[in-house]
């Protein structure tokens, strides 16, 4: 198997969507403030940072393709496995730790709750999450299973251009006979499909050049991705407020843009080995922040100006963060590996952690 450079911007670009979110949850969600966000934040500077979400599945969508090529399908599901759950259940303990002794955000999941919560299929299981960021996860997971069907065929440029047609090609169609909330909208994730296809289109830019059929992923996952974020910035106003609509479809096409200039190299200068180290943060950090860096929000308040305190508990946040990768998620992924892989010398079994 041909081990193909790593794109450092892309760590660098899950970091500043992670950041994105964080500054939206810290200066526009009311709870961790304990009173109206835009009375402590009036002119609202990151009300769209919600939009960090969607450049973190466009950055999915790429990755997800770029290291499962010439995978076999077990390699492909550890893989993720050992990605996504070391943080994760370290994760589900602290917060619920955390949210037990101090219950200002919300209160804690019960104890069978937060054992279920450890699977990562709390939501198909009908049990609130232990964290409310964690609504991405099914996502993601949804999104390996749904892959994971061309990985065990054999990925190539046909195979993964059919998946993408075809899942774009349902989602078109479950918008226009399939009643919202369906089951069938749940399984194709009909909001969100567009922007994993979107970062799928962008690797065979990337892989095999510009084609006509690669663009024409990237371009009709953009445009079926509009709706659902012009439908979001709706709900960002108040009974009575109008929000406009047009910077976030602005903002959804620049992570658009981010992702084809990777792909087509015109990020290239950017690299270095601190991309790598930022962006080893950016899971542990999208974890936690919400539950306890809103928390230090709600008990230092009264302590410190605002805006300095934002920046003080972002910086907390991510010291935290890398501590999480450096002594939880390292040594956990690796023994992890250690026990799914059948044999040290299994060149098929070998896991990437990124």
């Amino acid at each position: 198997m041909t081990v193909r450079p790593r794109l450092e911007v892309l760590d660098g670009l899950r970091f500043v969507a992670a950041l994105a979110v964080v500054a939206y949850h810290f200066t526009a969600m009311d709870r961790v403030w304990g009173r109206p966000a835009d009375a402590v934040f009036p002119a609202q500077p990151a009300a769209y940072g919600w939009l960090g979400v969607h450049l973190f599945f466009l950055i999915s969508g790429f990755v997800i393709c770029m290291s499962s090529w010439g995978r076999r399908v077990g390699a492909f599901l550890l893989s993720r496995a050992v990605r996504l759950y070391p943080a994760y259940w370290f994760s589900v303990v602290a917060i619920v730790v955390v949210l037990t002794v101090w219950p200002n955000v919300h209160h804690p999941v019960d104890g069978s709750g937060a054992l279920v919560n450890l699977t990562m299929f709390h939501e198909p299981l009908g049990v609130r999450p232990v964290a409310e960021v964690y609504w991405t996860l099914w996502a993601e997971l949804r999104f390996y299973l749904l892959f994971a069907l061309v990985v065990w065929r054999g990925l190539t440029y046909r195979r993964v251009v059919t998946f993408c047609v075809v899942w774009l090609g349902a989602v078109t169609a479950a918008k226009v006979v399939a009643a919202d909330g369906s089951l069938v909208h749940q399984v194709l994730m009909t909001d969100y499909a567009p922007l994993f296809t979107g970062g799928i289109g962008c690797y065979l830019l990337h892989r095999f050049g510009p084609t006509l059929v690669s663009w024409g992923i990237v371009v009709a996952s953009f445009v079926l991705s509009v709706p659902a974020v012009m439908y979001r910035a709706g709900l960002e106003s108040d009974p009575g407020e109008v929000v406009p609509r047009w910077p976030a479809v602005a903002l959804l096409a620049v992570c658009f843009l981010l992702i084809a200039a990777v792909a087509l190299g015109g990020l290239s200068r950017l690299r270095g080995r601190w991309l790598v180290v930022v962006g080893a943060t950016t899971y542990p950090l999208y974890l936690l922040h919400l539950d306890l860096g809103g928390t230090m929000l709600r008990l230092l308040r009264e302590h410190l100006p605002a805006p300095l305190l934002v920046v003080m508990v972002t910086g907390v946040m991510v010291l935290l963060a890398w501590l999480v990768h450096r002594y939880v998620e390292r040594p956990v992924a690796r023994a992890l590996r250690r026990a799914g892989t059948r044999s040290p010398h299994d060149t098929d079994a070998r896991v990437p952690v990124g």
